[in-house]
């Protein structure tokens, strides 16, 4: 059975709306918003029917207070008045009320008003569900999608075995530590996710869509995918490459981009690309603008390639390779360090020095 507050400091309304209800509903009568917010700790309505015009907090005072508690936002709030004038009605919309009811009001009216606004109800439940699993699917087939590619890129180098793994980690550890301590993380949480949860279909305007990191993590897998087009004998030459090989080795960003572009074009402009394009591309640049394939400099990089620069290098260096041995973990960090301001965002290598224990463990 649904649970109905009806909140009204008239005796009579209450009486006479208990009475409407309490064959089809749990109806709770409550004479003041203060009495319904010390109920609220114990029940949570389906409905809440709501005067306006109440000592002490009105309607209008009580519907906000409602709206700024996630606890309570998502309740459908019908108000009780007897004022008609355009400007009450507009305002309580504006606050969030799904419907207004004249006093005096009819059974018939009142309970079906009551029902309309709770199958509603019901059915934004059952959407939200079913866009729930659906986009969950999407997200795991995404995935696997994502891990076939960047093990085809990572399968061919034999030099750099784990290394799409392991920089994933590494850009985990950072985002979640830049959130954390509000470092670029407006515009972290301004990236668009399509993946990440639906939101309701209302009373939204004042609530930050929810960021799925665990899409944007996933993006930053395919930040080698351009080296698809690099030759093996160059991928894999085991000694130090020629500058002619290193300019080829260099088009990698390049073609990386072009190859999620084309993918952006066939099917569309998903956020998830846009991230992966940028990891892609951008990586390889530096904060001084000495890097490639632009020689972007500062915040002109996109600040998903100032990330992936830090995580792609750290492990860099603390991987052998056919021309070095690996760096221990101190050395990789002393390393970063110096290069502060010069080849890694100096925000995003503050960060990192603070959890680079993190990035010891994740190796």
């Amino acid at each position: 059975m649904k649970t109905v507050f009806i909140v009204d400091d008239n005796d009579v309304n209450l009486s006479t709306a208990a009475k409407a209800l309490s064959k089809q509903y749990r109806a709770f009568t409550l004479p003041s918003a203060a009495d319904m917010f010390e109920l609220l700790d114990n029940i949570v309505p389906d409905l809440i029917l709501l005067d306006i015009l109440m000592p002490e907090m009105d309607g209008f005072e009580a519907m906000q207070k409602l709206k700024s508690d996630k606890r309570y936002s998502d309740i459908p709030v019908l108000f009780l008045t007897g004022q008609n004038d355009a400007a009450s009605e507009a305002h309580g919309f504006e606050l969030g009320a799904v419907d207004f009811i004249s006093k005096p009001f009819s059974e018939p009216v009142l309970l079906n008003r009551i029902k309309t606004h709770l199958d509603i109800e019901e059915l934004i439940r059952v959407r939200t569900a079913l866009l729930l699993e659906r986009t969950g699917k999407l997200q795991r087939l995404q995935n696997s999608m994502v891990s076939i590619l960047a093990n085809m890129v990572e399968n061919r180098d034999k030099y750099t075995g784990k290394h799409v793994e392991r920089t994933t980690k590494y850009v985990k550890i950072l985002l979640d530590a830049m959130l954390e301590r509000k470092v670029y993380s407006d515009e972290i949480s301004h990236w668009t996710l399509e993946e990440a949860a639906p939101a309701r279909t209302r009373d939204t305007a004042n609530e930050a869509e929810p960021l799925n990191l665990e899409s944007v993590v996933s993006s930053a897998r395919l930040h080698d995918i351009g080296k698809i087009t690099i030759s093996d004998l160059i991928l894999n030459k085991p000694g130090k490459l020629t500058d002619d090989e290193f300019e080829l080795m260099k088009t990698h960003a390049i073609e990386g981009e072009k190859i999620i572009e084309s993918i952006i074009n066939e099917s569309g402009s998903e956020a998830f690309l846009q991230n992966a394009k940028l990891f892609a591309g951008c990586h390889h640049e530096k904060w001084n603008g000495t890097g490639y394939p632009r020689g972007l400099k500062g915040t002109d990089i996109p600040l998903q390639g100032r990330i992936m620069a830090v995580a792609d290098v750290y492990d860099a260096l603390v991987s052998k390779r056919s021309y070095k041995e690996s760096f221990t973990h101190e050395k990789a960090v002393e390393i970063i360090k110096e290069s502060r301001d010069s080849h890694f965002d100096p925000k995003i290598t503050d960060v990192f020095l603070e959890v680079s224990g993190l990035f010891k463990e994740a190796q």
